[in-house]
Formats: structure tokens, C-alpha cells, sequence
């Protein structure tokens, strides 16, 4: 699929695409003899596996490792064990700073709701009737 197919299935504007490009976080599988990228669902999970570790503050750099570790676990050619386990460790530590960063994402959601409740009860109170 072109570019443009991708951006409206994963929600990700054409530039941060190319941007991802750049960086080498996901390459098009081919391009077309008129020069346009072409992607592959892989390539799509990938950029979907990048979109939800961004609002979770990881870097290019973590995603990228990331991505290395699951390629590679998830490739054809045998692993031995010691390279599998240093493999699944790796994505075990990011498994384990995704869950720490979606507590901290809770408590600001709380207090966030906090606030508004706050605002509302301020608005009922100061607004002739009751009502905001």
C-alpha cells in the first residue's frame, strides 16, 4: 500500500512517516517503479508499535531497540537460547516501563479529572440557576 493508505490506517501524518523513514525506525518494503513508498502490513504493525510507545515518552533510540528485539524473535532463524532469553529480556524491560508510564498516566488522569470536578463545582456555585 502507498503512503497515504498507511497514514489513514494508522492515524500518523505523511511527514512523521517519512520521518520514521529518516531515522530508519521503518523502511518501506519497496517502491514502486513510479518511485512511491510501498508498505506491508508488517510494515504497518511496525508503525503501530511505534505510535503507541511515543505517548509513553520513549525515545527513537528505545523504539528502535525495541523493534530489533521483536524482529528478531519473531524470525524465522533459530535463536539459541541464550540469545532468545537476552532477547526476551529486553522486551521484558520495556513491557515493564510501558506498565510504569501508564501508572504515572493514571495519577495525572486522576488529578486532571480532580481539577475539572473542581472547576464545575466552582461554576454550580458562582452561576445564577446552578448551572455552568
Amino acid at each position: 500500500m502507498q503512503i497515504g493508505e498507511v497514514a489513514a490506517r494508522t492515524g500518523l501524518s505523511l511527514r512523521t512517516i517519512r520521518h520514521y523513514e529518516e531515522t530508519g525506525l521503518v523502511v518501506p518494503s519497496a517502491r514502486s517503479q513510479g518511485g512511491f513508498r510501498l508498505y506491508t502490513e508488517a510494515d504497518v504493525a511496525r508503525l503501530m508499535v511505534i505510535r503507541r510507545m511515543k505517548p509513553l515518552g520513549f525515545t527513537l533510540e528505545q523504539m528502535h531497540d525495541l523493534l530489533d528485539a521483536t524482529n528478531r524473535l519473531d524470525a524465522d532463524g533459530a535463536l539459541d537460547t541464550g540469545e532468545r532469553e537476552a532477547l526476551l529480556e529486553r522486551v521484558r524491560r520495556y513491557e515493564q516501563a510501558a506498565v510504569e508510564q501508564i501508572d504515572k498516566l493514571r495519577v495525572q488522569l486522576a488529578r486532571a479529572e480532580d481539577f475539572a470536578a473542581t472547576l464545575r463545582a466552582h461554576l454550580a456555585r458562582d452561576t445564577p440557576g446552578g448551572r455552568p
